[in-house]
């Protein structure tokens, strides 16, 4: 039995102070039985991580970040590497969400690296993937999403894949639209993907990764998606900003 995991990403919300008072809001209202029930991860942005871990420290949250370079080090002005990442106790990371590769070209080839590299120092990856409108509309939606998985997943082991790496399936057009997939399509999809994995690391690591969705889910609408047989937990974005909504949709994980 997967352990289902929910996930905040933050995205570019959240000023250090009102970073603290929404960390304050979660851990009054998430109890220690549902952070041991539910793995829950908050993705606050950078400037808030070091203030996140300090907040969060023996409360059950976990800590993740939304991006990471693919080198160690260097002159590469404005990144953050996966070292000081877990130098914060920051301890996950998301990877390839479709705003990266929209508005900062992140090809498939660029998120293989950053994966490779988050791994090799000791990070969970959310790996994301996801078909646009017009590609659902023309039927290839699995073709892309069975490419992403394989190309980001490249020349990686079966033992990393199998202890590090999460997914997160997030139609493009689901999200922060308001749109969202039905738990039938996001299902599909998630079986889809398991097969993906199958095919390239064989049926006990496909089995054992958890399968994150992720499109405008909210605490409406998240218990009936998470009934479903391969969807593990949510990647949640919008909703993850106010503690009651966030809460809900933990709770419903339960």
């Amino acid at each position: 039995m997967r352990k289902k995991l929910v996930a905040g990403n933050w995205k570019m919300n959240k000023t250090f102070l009102t970073s603290k008072e929404l960390i304050t809001e979660l851990i009054e209202k998430l109890t220690k039985e549902d952070l041991e029930k539910v793995d829950v991860i908050i993705c606050p942005p950078f400037t808030a991580i070091y203030s996140a871990k300090e907040l969060i420290e023996g409360s059950g949250l976990k800590l993740g970040a939304q991006n990471v370079f693919h080198k160690d080090d260097g002159a590469f002005t404005g990144e953050i590497s996966a070292s000081m990442l877990k130098s914060l106790n920051c301890n996950y990371v998301i990877i390839g969400h479709s705003e990266r590769r929209q508005f900062f070209n992140e090809t498939n080839h660029l998120i293989n690296l950053k994966v490779k590299n988050a791994i090799k120092n000791n990070l969970f990856v959310i790996l994301c993937v996801g078909e646009t409108l017009e590609e659902r509309e023309e039927n290839i939606h699995k073709k892309i999403v069975d490419e992403q998985v394989t190309l980001c997943l490249r020349d990686l082991s079966k033992e990393d894949v199998g202890k590090n790496i999460i997914i997160a399936y997030e139609p493009i057009w689901a999200i922060g639209t308001g749109k969202t997939a039905t738990p039938e399509q996001a299902n599909e999809m998630h079986i889809e993907i398991r097969k993906s994995l199958e095919n390239i690391f064989g049926k006990d690591v496909a089995d054992s990764i958890r399968i994150l969705y992720g499109g405008s889910v909210n605490d409406k609408n998240s218990a009936e998606l998470f009934a479903k047989s391969d969807i593990d937990g949510g990647l949640i974005g919008g909703a993850s900003l106010k503690s009651d909504n966030f809460t809900s949709i933990v709770k419903s994980a339960l």
